[in-house]
């Protein structure tokens, strides 16, 4: 089953898509702060909620973690 059709999958592949982006602002600020428009655009906002975000989305990602482990 594709993760677009399974909500606690497409949870999981939003909340990794937003910890990578930020990682990657991280460590390289220059690669996602001159693309804000298009597909870059997207990376860029994903890295935004990351930053601004974070104590939200680590709560998310430990939940995630635990309902993946202990639930599935």
């Amino acid at each position: 089953m594709s993760a677009i059709f399974n909500f606690q999958s497409l949870l999981t592949v939003i909340l990794l898509l937003i910890c990578t982006c930020a990682y990657i602002r991280a460590l390289t600020p220059s690669l996602l702060d001159k693309h804000k428009t298009g597909l870059l655009g997207i990376f860029w906002k994903c890295a935004r909620i990351g930053e601004r975000k974070s104590p939200w989305v680590a709560c998310c990602c430990v939940i995630m973690a635990f309902s993946i482990l202990f639930l599935q």
